[in-house]
């Protein structure tokens, strides 16, 4: 990268962050989006498999909070990506990259989910 592109790359941070502090919305919506995921697969793979069968919750309980809570993390990535295009933030094609892959993630686990339950039902 060349100095010019790097000053003005900074000259559009600056301009973000003083016009309407969107640049730290972004930030926050993209690190909220993140955890809201990260907190869903750490609940699901490491929590509930000890969790549920100590407390003695039923089985079917697991796919019904994991389609929950992946619903809101696939809104929470889409808030977020939205918000990076809307301000033309300099990272938003990788970011763009990032969530579509965690949105794909979270729709393969609701399939998932969808299909125990299906199968708990028959």
């Amino acid at each position: 990268m060349s100095k010019t592109t790097t000053d003005q790359t900074s000259a559009a941070i600056a301009y973000h962050e003083s016009s309407d502090g969107s640049l730290g919305q972004a930030q926050r919506a993209f690190s909220l989006s993140m955890l809201v995921s990260g907190v869903r697969c750490v609940l699901f793979y490491v929590a509930l498999p000890f969790l549920t069968p100590l407390l003695g919750i039923a089985p079917g309980v697991g796919p019904v909070l994991g389609i929950a809570i992946s619903t809101v993390a696939i809104a929470a990535n889409v808030f977020s990506l939205r918000r990076f295009w809307r301000i033309h933030h300099p990272w938003r094609r990788p970011i763009t990259v990032l969530h579509v892959s965690v949105i794909g993630f979270l729709l393969v686990l609701i399939a998932l989910d969808i299909a125990e339950l299906v199968g708990q039902a028959s």
